[in-house]
């Protein structure tokens, strides 16, 4: 039986997205152009010319470049690139222009997309590790291929004004971010957007070394099964909750279906712990200045690259006497800020924001304008997010800002959260305990799960409604009394938990929660809204809103580089990072923590007794375990909330 199908025209994009239903949302997320029509409506001439070239690099391997221009072009215009592993347009812009690009064209320039080397009639071999060795002047990757496609792009494209700026999101904000490392003199601004810079840290491929299986296993089939086509692995069984489960161990995965054949994941088995290789991999502890201006863009909800753009913001910051590196968060899943208008996740509304035109007319369209075309102001900001819960933007000229201040939010056994810590003799036995089973795990949607590629509602699942979940035995709740005011939280979110299994390794999943009030359509509804009274009434009522989810691996508790087994039924502190927010819980709700063992097939089955290498276990080594979270005075189980203010007494104020 055939196990993945080849999709040789792009029918969908390089998140699985259906074009035809997400077209405009793709083309300027990633700058995929397909030869397919925007609509079945008669199509108007273009008022672009596509001229393909393929462009030299050091080495002599060519890359298969596309060149976008204006028909009625008569002054010299600045380029703008996008580097893409996913495929080039066929044809120019179709007429009327997508909303996603409108802002961009209408300022005027001459677009510019290029293939990866190895990737459709681009030569060379495509890595889809982002290692990059610029002490090695024989070395090529892509920092120097995108000098050289700058180099080439202003000496022989005719009537450009001698400046360059590049853009993309996910691997194409990949391939912008990366020339960070060595700019050309010509590149005068770079957004990257979503872009990974580790992949066994937090994006894409891990979360702090636990394996993202689902993703791992899809994406490298996408980008490394076929040359000239992106590939969608072929499911027997459309719920891949149960084809992941029959699967059993990982070692199936090459010797049941790859058998060896895609090598990133090959890559990814071979190294399981945080070794040189994924060292070399995290090219941003290359990165300690912003040497040209950067609008690095993410999302909260982003079900992909989150911590990425942060981390390239932070480590540009180190040395920035020009103020060039900002910083803009939304509302948005990955890539959601290209799409048509974002006034909404899932079913959850903005307030009437329509947050994607908002952020491309306001900050995307004039950083280009000012740094390539020299017109309009430079932005006051360092850096500007739209705060969900009041449903507002924010800018900010640090981050977090002064008024943030690190606030504990404590468990209690009794299922309850406060600010006020558990006193000592307040509750016995001092902890909650459930036993998770690697044979049942707890799903991390809502069954059944479809293929992450193509589509499905794998785009939304971060803000899906956690309700599912609410009666599983093996998912602890807790959760605040309804607020009595607004808690403002802006800035880095953390856990601190203290737990034991009676295994000898163990995850640990933390999610931080909004549960909106029964009542809400009564109580919050508003023809603003941007949902009808209907949709409120029926929809958001009750609705548990994850603000922050994140795994713990035990194994790597103590050190990423050398692995250590758990002492069974010790009380140990995990402290689980929840990545930077901008958030309002509002008057009426209350703020819940989900705590669970298996997340699953998002996050590998741990074996829940150590071994060498997860990736190596045997169906036998797979064992049931207890696990306890401690509540108590000398073992406080907390959330580490960025608070800007408290106001009003009672409720949840400490």
């Amino acid at each position: 039986m055939r196990r993945f199908v080849l999709y040789t025209r792009l029918s969908y994009d390089h998140r699985g997205v259906l074009l035809r239903k997400l077209f405009l949302a793709v083309l300027a997320s990633s700058f995929i152009l397909a030869a397919l029509p925007l609509s079945d409506s008669k199509e108007v001439p273009s008022d672009f010319k596509l001229h393909e070239v393929m462009v030299p690099m050091r080495d002599g391997i060519r890359l298969q470049t596309v060149i976008v221009t204006p028909i009625h072009q008569t002054e010299p215009l600045p380029i703008l690139l996008n580097r893409t592993p996913y495929g080039v347009p066929s044809k120019p812009f179709s007429n009327p222009v997508p909303a996603s690009l409108k802002e961009l064209v209408q300022d005027r320039y001459i677009f510019v997309f290029q293939n990866l080397r190895g990737r459709f009639k681009s030569e060379g071999k495509f890595n889809l590790s982002s290692q990059v060795d610029l002490t090695d002047a024989k070395s090529t990757n892509e920092t120097t291929d995108a000098y050289d496609t700058i180099d080439w792009l202003i000496k022989n494209v005719p009537n450009n004004n001698g400046r360059v700026g590049i853009m993309g999101v996910s691997y194409d904000g990949l391939t912008a971010a990366l020339t960070l490392l060595h700019p050309h003199p010509a590149l005068k601004a770079v957004s990257e957007q979503a872009a990974p810079v580790d992949q066994w840290m937090n994006d894409d491929m891990h979360r702090y070394g636990a394996l993202r299986e689902s993703y791992a296993v899809e994406y490298s089939v996408l980008t490394q099964a076929n040359k000239n086509a992106n590939t969608h692995f072929d499911f027997d069984t459309y719920d891949t909750y149960q084809w992941y489960l029959k699967l059993g161990a990982l070692s199936n995965v090459n010797a049941k279906f790859l058998h060896g054949s895609i090598p990133f994941w090959n890559e990814i088995v071979e190294h399981p712990d945080y070794d040189d290789f994924w060292r070399r991999e995290a090219w941003v502890h290359q990165l300690h200045s912003s040497p040209v201006p950067n609008l690095n863009v993410a999302g909260f909800w982003d079900q992909e690259d989150p911590w990425g753009p942060w981390q390239i913001f932070r480590n540009s910051a180190q040395d920035d006497p020009q103020n060039n590196d900002f910083m803009v968060a939304g509302p948005w899943y990955h890539g959601q800020w290209q799409s048509d208008t974002a006034d909404k996740i899932g079913i959850v509304p903005f307030g009437g924001h329509k947050t994607a035109l908002e952020f491309r007319e306001n900050i995307e369209a004039p950083f280009f304008r000012y740094y390539l075309h020299g017109g309009g102001e430079k932005f006051s900001w360092k850096v500007s997010t739209f705060q969900t819960g009041s449903n507002t933007w924010r800018t900010y000229s640090d981050w977090p800002p002064a008024e943030s201040k690190q606030t504990n939010l404590y468990l209690h056994s009794d299922g309850t959260l406060t600010f006020q810590p558990p006193a000592a003799g307040e509750t016995k036995p001092g902890y909650v305990q459930y036993e998770s089973d690697p044979a049942k795990p707890v799903p991390y949607r809502v069954r059944p799960i479809s293929p992450t590629y193509p589509g499905g509602d794998w785009p939304t699942w971060e803000a899906a409604d956690q309700r599912f979940v609410d009666n599983r035995p093996d998912v602890l709740t807790f959760a605040t009394a309804p607020l009595d005011h607004d808690i403002t939280i802006t800035g880095s979110l953390s856990a601190g938990l203290f737990a034991s299994t009676s295994g000898t390794d163990s995850d640990f999943v933390v999610k931080l929660i909004d549960v909106f009030p029964e009542n809400a359509q009564k109580n919050e509804w508003s023809p603003e809204s941007g949902a009808t009274r209907g949709e409120y009434a029926h929809s958001l009522d009750g609705y548990e809103l994850p603000i922050a989810m994140e795994v713990r691996r035990g194994r790597f508790n103590k050190s990423y580089e050398h692995p250590q087994p758990l002492t069974p039924n010790k009380p140990t502190q995990f402290v689980i990072s929840l990545r930077d927010h901008d958030h309002v819980f509002l008057k009426g709700h209350r703020i819940m923590v989900q705590i669970q063992s298996t997340w699953f097939p998002v996050i590998d089955r741990n074996p829940q007794r150590f071994v060498a290498s997860i990736y190596q276990a045997s169906a036998a080594e797979f064992q049931p375990a207890v696990q306890r979270v401690y509540c108590s005075a000398a073992f406080p189980s907390h959330i580490v909330l960025p608070v800007v203010a408290f106001a009003g007494n009672g409720g949840a104020r400490p």
